[in-house]
C-alpha cells in the first residue's frame, strides 16, 4: 500500500482576460528542474503560508472576511487564507497584483509604482520581505471582491507531494502585464482553454490532470464574465480526490463515477 503523506493546503487561481476570439487564461510553465510537475503548464498557485492568515487582522483585505470565505469553501473556519494565498501566488509567480485603496477603488499602477513592485516581488520571492509589508508600504488592500471559487481538488495517494487545493477565478487587472518569475516558472502564455486542451491532446503542451479538467469545465464559456458567473452560481463545489490504478503497466487516473474508482479505494 502506498505511503499516505501529509496533505498541504494550497490555492490556485485561473486569471482571465477577454481576447478577440474569446476568454483567455494565464498559464505558466514550471521550471524543468522543479521537483513538482517540472515542465508542465499550470495556473499560478502554491501552498498556503502561515503569513497568509495575518492579512485580515492587519486590515489588508477587502471584500471577504474569514466567516464569509469559510462558508463559501464549506469550512468551519480558516477559509480566508486560501483566497489570500491565491492572490499572493499570483503576484509572486506572474507579477499581477489585485488590490484597491482605502476607498475601495482599484489601484492604478503608474510607471514608478510598477518599478517598485518589480523589486518588491523579487524580494518577496527571495524571502527578504513579506507580502503584508509590501501591501502596507504601498497603502494597498488585497481586493477579494472579484475572486470566485471554482473547484476543490486533492492530490491522490501516490505522488511525492500531496495538496488540498482550492481553485479560484479572477479577472486580470487591466493596467498590468503578466510576467513569469524566471525561477519557479520559465514561460507565461495567455490561451483560450480550448486551445490549451487541443495542444495538450497533440502532445505539445504538458499539463497535469486537475489543470486539464478545470479547463474542460470552462471551455464552453466565451467571455470572462461567463466564467466568473459559472463559478459564482455553483450551489456546491465537490471535493475531488482522484485514485491512481495500474492498467497494462500504466498509471491511470480515475475520479468518482469512473469505472473501477470504488475498487481502487479498496486496494
Amino acid at each position: 500500500m502506498a505511503q499516505i503523506l501529509p496533505i498541504r493546503p494550497a490555492a490556485t487561481i485561473l486569471t482571465l482576460r477577454d481576447g478577440s476570439d474569446g476568454a483567455e487564461v494565464l498559464m505558466l510553465r514550471r521550471n524543468l528542474r522543479s521537483d513538482f510537475v517540472g515542465g508542465a503548464y499550470v495556473f499560478p498557485g502554491g501552498g498556503v503560508d502561515d503569513d497568509d492568515g495575518r492579512l485580515e487582522g492587519l486590515g489588508l483585505t477587502v471584500g471577504l472576511d474569514d466567516v464569509m470565505a469559510s462558508n463559501r469553501l464549506n469550512l468551519e473556519s480558516g477559509g480566508l487564507v486560501f483566497y489570500v494565498a491565491a492572490l499572493r501566488e499570483l503576484f509572486e509567480e506572474a507579477g499581477l497584483l489585485i488590490t484597491c485603496d482605502a476607498r475601495g477603488e482599484a489601484t492604478m499602477f503608474d510607471v514608478e509604482r510598477r518599478e517598485r513592485l518589480v523589486h518588491q516581488r523579487a524580494q518577496l520571492n527571495a524571502g527578504t520581505i513579506d507580502f503584508a509589508s509590501i501591501l502596507r508600504d504601498e497603502g494597498l488592500q488585497l481586493d477579494l471582491r472579484g475572486v470566485d471559487y471554482l473547484a476543490h481538488w486533492v492530490t491522490p495517494v501516490g505522488p511525492p507531494r500531496r495538496f488540498d487545493t482550492r481553485f479560484f477565478v479572477v479577472k486580470a487587472p487591466p493596467n498590468q502585464v503578466a510576467a513569469h518569475d524566471a525561477g519557479e516558472t520559465v514561460a507565461d502564455r495567455w490561451l483560450r482553454p480550448t486551445d490549451a486542451l487541443d495542444a495538450h491532446r497533440l502532445g505539445e503542451f504538458e499539463m497535469i490532470f486537475p489543470t486539464v479538467r478545470n479547463l474542460e469545465a470552462i471551455r464552453h464559456l466565451h467571455t470572462v464574465d461567463d466564467i466568473l458567473n459559472y463559478a459564482r452560481v455553483q450551489v456546491t463545489v465537490p471535493r475531488v480526490e482522484p485514485r491512481i490504478v495500474q492498467r497494462d503497466g500504466q498509471g491511470v487516473i480515475l475520479i468518482e463515477g469512473d469505472e473501477g474508482f470504488a475498487q481502487a479505494g479498496d486496494s
